[in-house]
């Protein structure tokens, strides 16, 4: 039950809270602003939608601490949530109550502060994990709704990613060390994740009967998080482990690169026989490819093009020969999203149909060959 009392020069709400104590909200000057206030108060707390006040004054820091030892995701995904509540949420928004958080000011955050410092990819991300945070205070009752919610902001669109013909791959893969350039290769006709090839063992490659890549799900990627050490540990989600049938030609090429490597644990290591890490790639390998080298003749080649490109370079593939879609979800270890998804299955004539298409890609526009004097005198 609410009521409104005479309060100084104007009106005051009083009503009960669950533990019986009673609450006053004051300054309302008219008598039928506080009854229409008493009204909503009642109906909120009959629907059980009431939300406490004094929870309100919960500051952003104290949320984000128990939100977090709540919270439960992948560490690469915590490592992300991490830099951007160290980085953006809190600095702006440390020691403010939740019950202070207006909409307009989230716009203007938003729109004036990340993203004068941040591309709109960024500031989407940043804005998403705020919106999910406070969100989740709203479920709680903190907060009786979200500012977050239907916030009209107009992100650009991120730009269609490039993807690489046959021979653009070969082209790509032949500027760099035969171990490099086989990564490069594997990746456009696999569609495996950075992480799923650089993590790979030969104990998971199998190159007999039924020739396939298993992603083991729980040490079938390695991780870099935060700068450490490479460590591995599952897949990107659940439907990320599984098998990657593999063409003849590539078997025939990791058998060959196992002669190389005969000692290695892992497929695709350094040239020391260290874990890779994406920025040394990066830089010593793929960005001297896409840029070129005058020195060596090599014209650019697919600039802006990233290691990532590659998985969409495999997709664009399969839809080019006709591929079923569920078992291009299959291969590239999508989620089986849809009725017609979840009705369909992969059969043996499928992979064979597709198996033949990427072998006879291989035969008719790929094939590479590398001068490794070219490449010392790059090193």
């Amino acid at each position: 039950m609410a009521w409104i009392e005479n309060h100084g020069s104007g009106w005051r709400v009083r009503y009960r809270l669950g533990d019986g104590t009673i609450h006053s909200e004051n300054g309302y000057t008219t008598e039928t602003a506080a009854g229409r206030r008493a009204l909503d108060v009642e109906s909120d707390q009959r629907r059980k939608q009431f939300v406490d006040p004094r929870l309100e004054k919960t500051t952003i820091d104290e949320w984000i601490r128990k939100w977090s030892s709540a919270h439960n995701v992948r560490p690469t995904t915590w490592s992300k949530y991490d830099s951007h509540l160290r980085t953006h949420i809190l600095p702006f928004w440390s020691g403010t109550a939740l019950g202070d958080i207006e909409r307009i000011e989230v716009k203007g955050w938003v729109n004036k502060t990340l993203r004068s410092k941040l591309a709109d990819r960024s500031a989407r991300d940043v804005f998403k994990l705020f919106a999910l945070i406070i969100g989740e205070a709203v479920d709680e009752k903190l907060i009786g709704s979200n500012p977050c919610r239907k916030l009209r902001i107009v992100f650009a669109d991120s730009p269609e990613r490039p993807h690489a013909t046959t021979d653009e791959v070969d082209a790509l893969a032949a500027r760099m060390h035969p171990d490099d350039g086989l990564l490069v290769i594997t990746a456009a006709y696999t569609g495996l994740r950075w992480g799923e090839l650089t993590g790979l063992q030969w104990t998971r490659t199998h190159l007999n009967s039924n020739p396939r890549i298993t992603v083991d799900p729980e040490f079938g990627a390695l991780h870099e998080i935060g700068g450490r050490k490479p460590t591995l540990g599952p897949p990107k989600t659940q439907t990320s482990a599984r098998d990657v049938h593999l063409p003849p030609f590539l078997v025939n090429e990791l058998l060959a690169h196992r002669e190389r490597n005969p000692d290695s644990r892992f497929v695709f290591p350094t040239r020391r026989g260290l874990l890779q890490r994406r920025a040394n790639f990066r830089v010593r390998a793929w960005l001297p490819a896409v840029s070129g080298n005058q020195g060596l003749g090599w014209a650019p080649l697919k600039e802006g093009m990233v290691f990532h490109d590659l998985r969409h370079t495999q997709e664009t593939w399969l839809i080019e020969d006709e591929v079923p879609r569920v078992l291009r979800l299959e291969r590239l270890g999508h989620k089986r999203s849809s009725t017609d998804d979840r009705y369909s299955h992969v059969t043996e004539s499928m992979i064979s149909r597709m198996l033949e298409q990427l072998q006879h890609r291989w035969e008719v526009d790929g094939g590479w060959s590398w001068n490794l004097e070219e490449h010392d005198e790059v090193r």
